[in-house]
């Protein structure tokens, strides 16, 4: 077994603050002073034509000189006050960062462009639909620090397959052994591989947990799988509108099922007795690039509403030119946005889920999407029944030599609800269903323990998992054992959280 290094969180979000300027700035012909231009971005104005939209961060040197009560006040539930007294590390972050960007910024910005999209408190940044011609106009403003591209993906789907009419092979056992048995059905496979039943048999549910699940969209939520479900908030970032039923392939409708759903003889998540908060984060309706301003604003927005779990179940893979995307490199836990929001949402107690990806193996370089690079987000791999990694299921290491993916659960066949009837199942594949069961673990453990910190979390899930004292690239610290990470007494085992380049890569 390797020996790790533990790092803060403080530590963590520091270094991604810092590196958020890590490439090389680019200034304008003939400017001395002012905003600088990544080289993504001053390649992509070059490449474009002269009317072509970009889409751009404008980042902003500090949030006004004028610090009003309302600038500094938190934009935040009482619920999400209540989470961070309990997990938050008060190193980890500060007012600052939860301070409103300046108006007046926003709004010298908002007249320069052809659209504003999202204005992000954490990032101190705005992300805005520009030409060339206007982004020239906006790196003269002198509040303006940089600007950068909002970086693409193209998102990998999984297959779906018919699911065949089946008795639950071990379902009926758990009817009369206690006052919470259920049957579970076809998907008692599903969750008996990660010991979850036995949690359910416990009285344990997610109940008091609010889970924030970002997808394509949730044009079913009238299937039977929901009839149940405790559903706080919802909000479409694609259309700005508090409805995520009009968009969606049906990947949505069968990750929240597989997390939370809850049809007895059916279908039954682990979470199912948690509240949920609906985010759509990818826009399905053309085959353009997925774009991760939207991912960001989601994770502000579920924190703000006090989300105890982010479970996001979208897997993006590099993008064809000339659309700048991140490569394998970047998977450093530092440099994606996407993992720069989840991190600074575990710094705020926030568990943040992720699925590791579905590019496979390669022997020479780590096949990971943001945010599953980062240092304190679960990245979810995916086994089979057996519980042999899915040969499609996303591998580490970091860029930066940490192991990844973390812990694994099925993915392999996942029985989900669908879009085609209220009372429709089949099966998909991917590490976008093994994220939601991992997800629903995370709320039952959190449940159990409501004072665990993102770092308890981490530290139970790894320290009982199949492969615990062999963690490798291939599945992280291996299959879950829910019912070990809720029983563990963590002061008897060293804090499995790996210092950025400590970790050897292991295959």
């Amino acid at each position: 077994m390797v020996m790790v290094m533990r790092r803060s969180l403080a530590y963590v979000v520091l270094a991604i603050l810092c590196s958020a300027g890590i490439h090389s700035p680019v200034r304008l012909q003939g400017q001395a002073s002012g905003a600088s231009l990544t080289p993504w971005l001053d390649t992509a104005l070059r490449q474009g034509t002269a009317d072509q939209r970009h889409a751009v961060w404008v980042y902003y040197r500090d949030k006004g000189a004028r610090v009003t009560a309302q600038s500094t006040s938190l934009p935040v539930s009482a619920r999400a006050l209540g989470r961070r007294a309990r997990r938050a590390r008060a190193a980890a972050w500060n007012a600052y960062d939860d301070r409103a960007v300046a108006s007046a910024y926003v709004e010298q910005v908002a007249v320069r462009v052809t659209r504003v999209r999202h204005t992000l408190r954490w990032l101190n940044a705005t992300s805005v639909e520009a030409t060339a011609t206007q982004v020239r106009a906006l790196a003269a403003l002198p509040f303006v620090d940089r600007l950068d591209v909002v970086h693409r993906y193209r998102a990998e789907r999984e297959p779906q397959e018919a699911v065949r009419p089946a008795a639950a092979p071990d379902g009926h056992r758990l009817r009369g052994l206690s006052t919470h048995a259920l049957d579970y059905g076809t998907s008692f496979e599903q969750l008996s591989q990660i010991r979850v039943p036995e949690l359910h048999e416990r009285g344990l549910s997610g109940d008091g947990v609010l889970v924030a699940l970002f997808d394509t969209g949730f044009p079913n939520l009238e299937h039977e799988a929901f009839s149940a479900m405790k559903i706080v908030s919802q909000w479409d970032f694609i259309r700005g509108i508090d409805d995520v039923r009009g968009g969606g392939d049906g990947h949505g409708t069968a990750t929240l099922s597989v997390a939370g759903g809850f049809r007895p003889g059916e279908l039954i998540g682990p979470a199912f007795g948690a509240s949920f908060v609906l985010a759509v984060t990818e826009d399905i309706r053309s085959e353009t690039p997925i774009e991760e301003d939207n991912w960001a604003a989601a994770a502000e927005w579920a924190e703000s509403w006090g989300a105890d779990v982010i479970s996001s179940s979208l897997g993006y893979a590099q993008f064809d030119l000339p659309h700048a995307s991140y490569t394998d490199r970047d998977m450093d836990g530092m440099t994606a946005v996407a993992t720069r929001a989840a991190t600074m949402a575990a710094a705020r107690g926030v568990v943040v889920v992720n699925s590791a990806g579905n590019g496979g193996f390669h022997p020479t370089r780590n096949t990971l999407v943001a945010p599953a690079d980062g240092l304190y987000v679960v990245s979810a791999g995916a086994v089979d029944r057996t519980g042999a990694r899915a040969d499609f299921s996303s591998v580490g290491p970091t860029a930066d030599g940490r192991t990844k993916p973390d812990v694994a659960a099925l993915g392999v066949a996942v029985k989900s609800a669908t879009v085609v009837t209220t009372d429709s199942y089949a099966a998909f594949s991917g590490t976008s269903l093994s994220c939601p069961l991992i997800a629903g673990v995370v709320a039952l453990l959190l449940q159990a323990h409501p004072a665990y910190s993102v770092d308890d979390v981490l530290l139970a899930l790894r320290a009982t998992s199949s492969q615990s004292a062999v963690p490798d690239n291939l599945l992280g610290w291996g299959v879950l054992d829910a019912v070990a990470a809720v029983d563990l007494e963590l002061g008897s085992v060293a804090a499995p959280v790996e210092d950025a380049g400590a970790a050897v890569s292991r295959r």
